[in-house]
């Protein structure tokens, strides 16, 4: 079912799939998180294919499951910052938590759409627990060069406004200070999925057990031979995140 979110006063397309009725009065809730858009005009279709994987996993889970596009992306409004991005998320949080039926909330998301899933559940004890693929251990990449990481933001058109951002240092200074690493060790004992694709081209590897080393013992690191970057195509990805999922029903 299409949805409406709000965050910050702009309006972020959603989709919420809830599974068949049962006779619980309520059920485990996921927000799914798509990555950073790639490739010219690659923020007008991302996050295209998260709908259905939100049907999949709900009729395979028993979960309800929001799908949703962060500003900048997809029919959703505003420009992309790092620091607005982590807001929005907090608002999908919020919407599902809202929509009724709805017991608790564990996030999962895919590269930088991971990486804010880890910084939100360290900073909000209402998640129950995160599962990423393919996420970075931090920005720092994008940090070193704000203005070159802004024009290549507005060339893949996540950024429209040509007035935007109005600080372009409080901009960059958020993707240097939002890190992943500072903030994971802040969700154990709640659980925390790590997978990555051997074979990673765009987030090494590395970035992974980089992030499983900083959450210590309660991280399960799970890296698939000869996969890439887009795990979410990876049938071995999915069902390593369903079973993740059913095991967190008796939590």
């Amino acid at each position: 079912m299409q949805c409406s979110i709000e965050s910050d006063g702009l309006r972020l397309s959603g989709y919420l799939a809830r599974p068949e009725p049962t006779a619980l009065a309520s059920v485990p809730g996921l927000v799914l998180c798509h990555g950073f858009p790639a490739g010219p005009g690659g923020a007008a279709t991302s996050g295209q294919t998260y709908p259905q994987l939100a049907e999949r996993l709900a009729a395979d889970t028993g979960w309800a499951v929001l799908a949703f596009n962060f500003r900048g992306t997809g029919a959703s409004e505003g420009d992309f910052s790092l620091g607005g991005w982590l807001d929005d998320l907090r608002a999908a949080i919020d919407h599902l938590l809202a929509a009724g039926g709805v017991s608790d909330v564990w996030v999962a998301g895919s590269g930088t759409g991971g990486s804010l899933a880890l910084c939100e559940a360290g900073e909000d004890e209402r998640v129950q627990g995160v599962a990423t693929f393919s996420a970075r251990s931090d920005f720092g990449d994008w940090a070193a060069d704000p203005e070159g990481f802004l024009l290549h933001a507005q060339a893949i058109g996540v950024i429209r406004g040509t007035d935007f951002p109005a600080d372009l240092a409080g901009w960059g200074r958020e993707l240097r200070e939002i890190r992943p690493t500072a903030l994971i060790a802040k969700i154990p004992p709640r659980p925390i999925l790590i997978v990555h694709g051997a074979d990673d081209d765009i987030v090494p590897v590395d970035d992974a057990r980089v992030l499983a080393d900083a959450a210590g013992d309660a991280v399960e690191l799970r890296v698939l031979s000869e996969a890439g970057h887009r795990l979410r195509h990876d049938p071995r990805a999915i069902a390593i995140l369903i079973g993740w999922m059913e095991r967190q029903s008796g939590h």
